[in-house]
């Protein structure tokens, strides 16, 4: 009987020691588990590195996400400035090149009836000195006639020139002789609607002459180029400056108020252009992210600066060959605002709320 109470005995303390090194083990692991559950773990996907806040994806999550990349390239960019354009209602100078064409047909026909009036007093004259083969009365008549004539050419011969230098007056000199020359193809284009004029203020303290060739905005968010006709005798109430006239070859509604990109005779530079597609709001500013290595992207912030054809202009905050994210910018940055560190119970967070 005693054997087998210490058999039993035995086999109660083998029993007990085993349940608690497994108690044990499985509280306080070693360092060697430690270490592998620290191998197994996944990187965080927000770091800070040399002070800057890199994302880190993964190339194969990058190809998954459809996360396009493209190197910045230097463009040769010409300075400009800002001027307002109006586009002008040419009604009043069809009006006055009609009327001008009116007036200077009853000149013509004026000057030929000056010319046979005068003639036929020339003709009485004579023969009234020849032993007076015609009476007093029908030179005085002649000479009469001549001079009525005289007045009436002298008066459209004003007429055509007042109308003239109103054209002059209001349109300026290039306008003016295009709608006095009836070949005019700057004329004929303009009356048919496929030319219009803009009255471009230059701003106050433009320096230089005014550019032969600019650009305006138009409605629909294209860009017109315009070519210069004249300095405009009419300023725009509304805007101080100088006045030119600038034609452009589209057909815009009269009245159509714009911005013109003036160039300005500062030297062309060499600016690096940071396409729009790259560009994300965060904070009310505007930033970009650059892949620092094959899978880290930082985001850096796009200083306000002009706006080109092909994106933003900068000098600063970035350098030739930076690669830009120009594909996924939006969702690098809702990975870098997404809390970091919260473990949840199930691979689907969404449906934890149930």
């Amino acid at each position: 009987m005693k054997p087998r109470l210490l058999l039993f005995c035995a086999i109660t303390l083998a029993l007990a020691a085993g349940g608690c090194w497994y108690i044990y083990k499985t509280l306080y692991p070693g360092p060697s588990a430690s270490a592998a559950t620290a191998t197994a773990a996944p990187q965080p996907g927000v770091q800070t590195i040399n002070g800057e806040t890199v994302v880190t994806v993964s190339p194969a999550v990058q190809k998954a996400s459809h996360i396009e990349v493209a190197p910045l390239a230097l463009a040769t960019v010409q300075p400009d400035s800002t001027a307002w354009a109006t586009v002008v209602d040419l009604q009043p100078l069809f009006d006055l090149s009609n009327r001008l064409a009116a007036a200077r047909a009853d000149l013509g026909t004026l000057t030929a009836q000056a010319g046979n009036s005068h003639t036929q007093y020339e003709r009485s004259n004579v023969l009234f000195q020849d032993d007076r083969n015609v009476s007093q009365k029908t030179l005085q008549d002649a000479r009469a006639v001549m001079q009525a004539d005289q007045a009436k050419l002298k008066s459209a011969t004003a007429a055509v020139s007042g109308l003239e230098a109103t054209m002059r007056q209001q349109f300026g000199d290039v306008l003016a002789s295009a709608s006095m020359s009836p070949g005019s193809d700057l004329f004929q284009r303009l009356q048919s609607g496929r030319m219009v004029v803009l009255r471009v203020t230059l701003p106050v303290g433009f320096r230089g002459a005014a550019p032969a060739r600019i650009t305006a905005d138009a409605p629909d968010g294209q860009v017109v180029a315009a070519t210069k006709l004249s300095v405009s005798p009419l300023a725009d109430p509304s805007v101080q400056g100088i006045p030119w006239f600038y034609a452009a070859d589209r057909a815009l509604p009269v009245g159509t108020r714009t911005s013109a990109h003036v160039p300005t005779p500062v030297p062309a530079s060499q600016m690096l252009v940071i396409p729009d597609a790259a560009v994300v709001w965060y904070g009310g500013q505007q930033w970009a992210y650059v892949q620092t290595a094959q899978d880290h992207f930082t985001r850096r912030y796009v200083p306000a600066s002009n706006e080109g054809d092909r994106g933003l202009l900068v000098t600063s905050g970035f350098h030739a060959g930076d690669r830009v994210v120009t594909q996924g910018a939006q969702l690098l940055l809702s990975e870098e605002q997404k809390p970091q560190g919260i473990a949840t119970a199930c691979k689907d967070p969404p449906e934890c709320d149930d």
